[in-house]
């Protein structure tokens, strides 16, 4: 049978379990050792400095401070206006796709992959009210201006399959800005992202927080030109973030997927709980990736081979009321691949408290034209049901996938939408079913406000290596995940701490061991 790993080497089993708190604490003793060694050296140089002052020497011979890049200023500067506006930004923090938001209190505040297709980003709270009423008199292309800002600083450590280890600890976030509407029709937007190292070990690259390497970066990841057609359409010219299914920010490190591309949105209805209809398509030809600077063709990034350049054409819509919603949407990139996206979503509150949901999905991928991502045709797809059940605050969750032998799915420009996808693994292996099971609970109903949990295990069997179709090891995934995002004092900060232990079963025992904290501070200028 073939081993899914990261690498060759196998080793024998432990308990990755009882030791996770002791664990975490020698991964983050490195850190502290350095930033107390930069302290002492800080201090051992002003000495130096001020014996040199009182002999009147020459320049002193003295030890180097280690050199940040020069655009850390730009990190340097986010993090002054985040001290500048602490106490007084009354915000809202910023909401991601799939398990990078809080979890659930209830059935209906749970959202599926295509809930969030083509939606517009929503209105943080502005908290500089007196210079927005300075502005209330200038035309509605400056009086309506948006400045966002969001801090962000991730530690991430990886123990791996193969005994090799990915870890860094970064700092950076983004600037973002939207202006007004020209003649209420025309605007543009912009937005600089950067991520900065603070602990980068050169032999442990691979975090995706920093770029190959360990380096850092800073980018214009978006700049557009939005045309408002009438009230609810738009066409968004040029470089921008977008969330649809399998095309979407992926903003689980430091910096989104943004990409390079024409599309035009739509929404109509939905006011006072009115039935919504969200539409959406247009051409995609380059994206840049979570943990790059660069913008390359959406062919390469698939998979393909330098030099072949093909774009993404995508359209879709979703419909949805109170209890339920269905949606569908096509991504065809010529030579490339196809993938097509489908999935219904049912809400029944039987109770005030007590409510249920229920959820399908369907997911196509298969070559097209000359093949050009793996040199052979290939086709495969993936069915999944999901069910959940609240009380309380408190929802179970059970969800099952079942894959064909065809090919192991590819989601190349998003982050995975299958039911079963957890932080590390996302059971989408060819011929591979899984089943899991989740529960999350909001603790405000205990007066701890603000702070979530959720702990779930999948398990995954019966892959196959897609070519050979030889069986493949089975796997097991154990997720906890812990949130706190204060109602009181500094509203907009997000403070997340996750574990994930992953266990592959046959002949000798493999696992992974994912520790991530992060913490995220969002608040708007305008």
């Amino acid at each position: 049978m073939q081993k899914v790993s990261s690498g060759s080497t196998r080793r024998s089993d432990r308990s990755g379990h009882g030791h996770a708190i002791a664990h975490l604490a020698l991964r983050f003793e490195p850190v502290v050792r350095m930033t107390l060694m930069r302290k002492s050296y800080k201090e051992e140089k002003k000495m130096v400095i001020r014996n040199h002052n009182s002999c009147g020497a020459s320049r002193p011979e003295t030890r180097r401070l280690p050199a940040f890049p020069g655009k850390m200023l730009l990190s340097a500067g986010i993090c002054f206006m985040a001290m500048l506006f602490w106490w007084s930004a009354p915000v809202l923090a910023q909401e991601a796709v799939s398990q990078d938001g809080p979890p659930p209190s209830s059935v209906e505040e749970s959202v599926t992959p295509m809930d969030k297709a083509f939606e517009k980003p929503l209105e943080r709270v502005r908290p500089l009210e007196k210079l927005k009423d300075a502005l209330k008199d200038m035309p509605p292309f400056l009086r309506d201006t948006k400045l966002d800002v969001n801090l962000r600083t991730y530690y991430f450590y990886r123990d791996k399959f193969d005994n090799s280890k990915n870890e860094a600890w970064a700092l950076g976030g983004s600037i973002s800005y939207k202006s007004g509407y020209l003649l209420d029709h025309f605007g543009v937007g912009a937005a600089v992202y950067t991520s900065q190292p603070l602990h980068a070990p050169h032999d442990r690259d691979g975090s995706l927080l920093l770029r190959p390497g360990q380096e850092e970066y800073t980018v214009l990841g978006q700049l557009y030109g939005e045309i408002k057609l009438f009230e609810g359409v738009f066409i968004d010219l040029y470089r921008k973030e977008y969330n649809t299914p399998y095309l979407n920010k992926n903003d689980n490190r430091m910096t989104p997927n943004t990409f390079e591309g024409y599309t035009l949105v739509g929404r109509h209805g939905g006011k006072d709980g009115a039935p919504e209809l969200r539409y959406g398509g247009g051409y995609i030809t380059k994206i840049k990736e979570r943990d790059s600077a660069d913008f390359i063709p959406m062919s390469e990034a698939a998979g393909a081979r330098t030099g072949i350049e093909r774009g993404v054409a995508l359209a879709g819509a979703n419909y949805s009321t109170k209890k339920y919603s269905l949606g569908a949407i096509d991504y065809y990139s010529e030579d490339i691949i196809n993938i097509f996206y489908a999935e219904g979503r049912y809400t029944l509150p039987l109770t005030e408290r007590f409510g249920a949901l229920f959820a399908a999905q369907f997911s196509d991928q298969r070559s097209t034209g000359d093949d050009l991502l793996t040199g052979s045709s290939f086709d495969t797809h993936q069915v999944g049901l999901k069910g959940e059940a609240s009380y309380g605050g408190a929802v179970l969750s059970l969800a099952y996938t079942d894959m064909t032998q065809g090919a192991n799915m590819r989601s190349p420009w998003s982050s995975y939408p299958g039911y079963t996808s957890a932080q590390v693994q996302d059971f989408n292996r060819a011929g591979e079913e899984a089943l899991m099971v989740k529960g999350s609970y909001d603790f405000s109903r205990l007066g701890l406000d603000g702070v979530t949990f959720y702990a779930l295990w999948v398990h995954g069997w019966g892959a196959v290596d897609p070519v050979t179709k030889g069986s493949v090891y089975n796997q097991d995934e154990y997720d906890f995940d812990l949130q706190w995002r204060p109602k009181i004092g500094v509203k907009g900060l997000w403070f997340r701490f996750r574990y994930a232990h992953v266990d592959q079963r046959g002949g000798d025992n493999s696992y992974i061991d994912d520790y991530r904290v992060i913490v995220n501070y969002d608040f708007s200028l305008l």
